[in-house]
């Protein structure tokens, strides 16, 4: 039965260093639901049994130790932000008792109980999903919750594929829980083809033949295997950007298909490919390396561009997010955009594709220097702006 909600007050948590504002908040009902659905399981937990992906800010590994006394819980969040916010938060209440992770075996190996912030995607689900299903314990539980808003049919269909039981929650506050038991092991999957290892499900491959390269994707990446149409459009202007670049960094690198073609294409430029998605820095390093171009892409895992120094590069390439969470906010691009400005040298080019009825160009003409548009189509518009 699902626990009575619980009247303790929500953590003091911050989103820092991520992108703070009045209607972006750091903990929601879909966090207190599953800490309040899993809450008879942690609190019988043994040290190094609860595993949590998908923490946003530290709300689901902080309520498990601070309310539940759960111990040595090892976390994987997607997001770099999410887990330096985390450290911090954690710093700041003075609670201790995790660990960071990868997604692979290790993170879920004999774990019984797992809460898991549901990912948007399917296939980012269907990872997670047959990883857990591989390696947890035989009586593992995992508790997938989200809001009802975020929620899909298709959802329970991946879990059901790797879990025997798959029972609901009531909503509350708009937020749902799926409660799934009894791991589907690879070897005994219904499924006409198993999944033997999870290396030989993700990342996925599929060769694009109008690029000519193999892209690779991990689950949680954007766009997985595709092209989408942005970078597809700013890969057309490839030829017109800066000829004398020696340096040049694909921030928001994705699954890497611009810095893998600038690799091709320019054989002369050393490429930085840097993202804040775990996902993304993963799949972006095996597209290199299918593509054979990887000893000339250095791929980073960063909160934008906090690693690289003041004037230290020549070109720059960004398709910039316009959504946090689900929800339409500027803030992610205009911090890009300043970084951007901060690390390009002078005369140093930023080259965006966006929706062009964002209207970026105003604000980039002010954080990097003098804009003009390249190209535009029905959708997108391709800016340059020039460092002064």
């Amino acid at each position: 039965m699902p626990s009575e909600p619980d009247s303790t007050p929500d953590l003091d948590l911050r989103r820092f260093p991520d992108v703070e504002a009045d209607n972006l908040f750091a903990t929601d009902a879909a966090d207190r639901l599953l800490l309040d659905e899993a809450a008879s399981a942690l609190q019988e937990a043994q040290p190094g049994e609860v595993v949590i992906i998908g923490d946003s800010y530290g709300a689901l590994t902080l309520g498990a130790i601070s309310r539940f006394g759960a111990a040595a819980v090892r976390v994987h969040q997607d997001r770099v932000t999410g887990e330096h916010a985390l450290d911090y938060n954690a710093e700041d209440l003075g609670i201790e008792g995790y660990s960071h992770h990868t997604l692979d075996a290790e993170l879920v190996a004999g774990a019984r109980i797992i809460l898991l912030r549901l990912p948007r995607g399917l296939d980012a689900l269907e990872e997670i999903a047959a990883l857990i299903a591989a390696n947890a314990a035989d009586d593992v539980v995992v508790f997938a919750g989200n809001r009802i808003k975020h929620l899909t049919p298709a959802m329970n269909d991946v879990l059901k594929k790797y879990f025997g039981r798959l029972d609901i929650s009531h909503a509350r506050q708009k937020a749902r829980v799926l409660i799934a038991r009894e791991p589907v092991r690879p070897a005994a999957a219904a499924s006409a083809s198993p999944v033997e290892s999870l290396a030989d499900a993700f990342p996925r491959r599929e060769f694009n033949s109008d690029l000519g390269i193999w892209v690779c994707a991990h689950g949680g990446a954007f766009a997985g295997t595709k092209l989408d149409i942005g970078t597809r459009f700013l890969l057309e202007v490839t030829e017109q950007m800066l000829p004398e670049a020696r340096t040049a960094i694909d921030l928001g690198s994705g699954t890497g298909i611009l810095a893998t073609m600038l690799a091709k294409q320019r054989p002369e430029l050393q490429i930085i490919a840097t993202d804040q998605s775990w996902a993304a820095v993963t799949s972006t390093i095996a597209t290199a390396e299918a593509n054979g171009v990887a000893d000339r892409i250095t791929v980073v895992r960063d909160n934008g561009l906090y690693q690289q120094a003041d004037g230290s590069a020549d070109l720059i390439l960004l398709n910039p997010p316009f959504h946090i969470e689900g929800t339409v906010h500027l803030g992610e691009a205009l911090k890009l955009f300043e970084e951007a400005g901060r690390v390009l040298r002078v005369g140093g080019e930023l080259w965006t594709v966006f929706n062009s009825h964002l209207g970026y160009r105003s604000t980039l003409s002010r954080v990097v220097g003098p804009t003009r548009q390249v190209a535009r189509n029905a959708k997108f518009s391709v800016m340059v702006s020039t460092r002064e």
